[in-house]
């Protein structure tokens, strides 16, 4: 392909003031993308390239594990949503979902992911034991409101999708389907020449029993990985779970009391009395509101040194109650104060804060759940609120009122955290960009779309499913954030627009212009992906734009044309040599063989 009479490169000098990471800088300046508002953006035709690559690779491995590729709406109609109870949670206050009336009043949404429409179809087109298992996938663009679009493709408000749906006659086949798909991930990032690694996640509103997410640990990543050396561990830190630190005994008081005016954090209770942080029980009090409209106060418990993980609290909650949980919300907004508490010692309650004091100094008539992290529960002594306004107290033992509370982990792991009594290994702790993610959804949606089928002997069971999915742009910008230097992009080999750039210094010069057509020609006819640089430019303009693209080779063909030599540069080693052009395709097979091998 030739610059001139297809694209233009649209390169910029500038780094755009929108872009905060660097590979959003990098796809701007290098003309990949361009922005149409926020969290919108248009896929040139070298960035269109790149995400070709990417879909080609996943198809090919997919296919190879018996799955089939269809196209489903993205336009979808709210009754499905509603039947699976997601509507709600999607679409009210913070929703992720755009919705939208048609012309006669009718509600739908534009699609961030294709669970209800796939498992409305299979339970029409799949009625035997004999079908299964199944699994269809597509790639195409998803939607979500986005509160806050940033870093580009990371956090868009459009992307584009693989996502993958599983159907079995049981646990163990989806369990066992769950494992291969996960193999299959990994050679997808890995001949999309990335680094990646699988951790334990949070299934969220998707649902399901177990889940993995594949990251690219990058320092511009959203989310935090804790994992072993070893790799004997890895989890997302919202699923992490570990050991906490050894709390410091407490000291002996000669008084119950703690006189602690104005102090509600556990940092000015700590400062002011001579205390460590673990010999304190901090109580978090957080509002839950349900699809049903209901909302009720749940009370919680935990180290005075540690931090409630509000995915697990959001989790637990959940199950425990008949309609799904919307909104988990910490009082912590005096508007929500003013409303629905009286009176109330918010600063300095305590564990054993009874029922009926409660129920005199709030809006709310019934009792709290309460909930206990072990860090707390398992203090011997320690020291919390005293329940009236000033005071703290301390507390012999959590034991007498361990029946009131759901003892459960609602912490935060964190780096340094032991995994385990019997395994020494500590966490440590990177950031990682998502860019896969795999659930085990069971039956939670076929049971609600009744989605069922016949078994062996006859019986109608509901289906088994798990969902897959693949940020295809997402992996595009996350393999930047691996492939960069000062200069600009270095894209793997495996999903580079073109794999070689032809850079002709001068094209009036006769030699040179006889020489790179001749390039060229043959590098086309052996159906290698060549792009070449024609444009009546200056050398270092061409040069700038080359290392800012990030193909993976670049031949110069300069004053040494009339020799019949050129220059070979490989973008990622930075390593330049002159060769002779009747030696460069052998050259250039030989290289691009040890990158491709080493990126797979």
């Amino acid at each position: 392909m030739r610059v001139t009479n297809s694209f233009p490169l649209g390169t910029l000098r500038d780094t755009p003031s929108e872009a905060e990471i660097i590979s959003h800088q990098l796809l701007l300046k290098g003309g990949y993308i361009r922005r149409v508002n926020s969290g919108i953006y248009a896929y040139m035709p070298l960035m269109l390239r790149v995400l070709e690559k990417i879909s080609t690779i996943i198809e090919n491995e997919l296919n190879n594990n018996g799955c089939s590729k269809l196209l489903l709406p993205q336009l979808h109609p709210a009754e499905l949503w509603k039947r699976s109870e997601r509507w709600e949670g999607y679409t009210a206050g913070e929703g992720i979902m755009f919705n939208l009336k048609d012309r006669q009043g009718k509600e739908f949404g534009l699609a961030p992911t294709h669970e209800e429409v796939i498992t409305s179809i299979s339970s029409e087109i799949i009625n035997s034991y004999k079908q299964l298992p199944l699994c269809f996938y597509q790639i195409q663009t998803k939607f979500r409101d986005e509160i806050r679009p940033r870093f580009g493709l990371m956090r868009s408000r459009e992307f584009i999708m693989k996502d993958g749906y599983s159907f079995h006659s049981s646990k163990e086949d989806l369990s066992s389907f769950y494992e291969k798909m996960g193999k299959a991930y990994e050679n997808i990032f890995k001949n999309c020449g990335l680094d990646t690694v699988g951790v334990e996640a949070d299934s969220g509103a998707i649902g399901g029993a177990a889940s993995k997410e594949f990251m690219v640990t990058a320092d511009s990543g959203e989310d935090s990985i804790l994992f072993t050396e070893s790799g004997s561990y890895a989890a997302n830190i919202e699923k992490a779970v570990s050991l906490p630190s050894k709390e410091i005994p407490l000291k002996i008081f000669d008084n119950k009391w703690l006189e602690t005016p104005n102090q509600k954090s556990v940092v000015d209770v700590c400062q002011k009395n001579n205390l460590d942080a673990s010999q304190i029980v901090k109580v978090v009090i957080f509002i839950a509101k349900f699809e049903d409209k209901s909302e009720f106060p749940i009370l919680t418990c935990i180290r005075g040194d540690q931090n409630i993980n509000e995915v697990k609290l959001f989790n637990l909650i959940n199950k425990k109650h008949n309609s799904n949980l919307i909104h988990l919300n910490k009082i912590e907004d005096n508007a929500i104060i003013e409303k629905n508490l009286t009176n109330f010692p918010l600063g300095y309650i305590g564990p054993d804060i009874n029922d009926e004091t409660i129920k005199n100094n709030s809006n709310w008539d019934k009792s709290w759940m309460r909930i206990a992290d072990p860090s707390a529960s398992k203090l011997s002594t320690f020291v919390s609120g005293g329940n009236k306004v000033n005071f703290h107290k301390v507390f012999q033992t959590f034991s007498f009122i361990e029946k009131q509370f759901q003892i459960a982990d609602i912490r935060n792991a964190k780096k340094g955290d032991r995994i385990s009594p019997e395994n020494n290994e500590v966490l440590n702790e990177k950031r990682g960009i998502e860019i896969g993610h795999i659930f085990q959804l069971g039956q939670k949606y076929s049971e609600k779309m009744n989605a069922k089928f016949s078994d062996k002997d006859g019986q109608l069971k509901n289906l088994w499913m798990g969902c897959y999915g693949i940020g295809v742009t997402r992996i595009a910008q996350a393999a930047i954030e691996q492939n960069h230097d000062e200069k600009g992009i270095s894209w793997p080999i495996q999903i580079s627009p073109f794999e070689i750039l032809l850079i002709p210094t001068n094209l009036k010069d006769p030699n040179q212009k006889e020489l790179t057509e001749e390039i060229y020609n043959e590098f086309k006819s052996k159906k290698i992906d060549v792009l070449l640089d024609d444009r009546d430019d200056r050398a270092g303009v061409k040069f700038k734009d080359a290392d800012l693209i990030g193909i993976p080779f670049h031949i110069i063909i300069g004053r040494d044309s009339i020799n019949k030599e050129v220059e070979f540069f490989c973008r990622s080693s930075n390593n330049k040599i002159k060769i002779a052009s009747n030696n460069l395709l052998e050259k250039f097979i030989s290289e691009s063989k040890v990158m491709y091998n080493k990126n797979s």
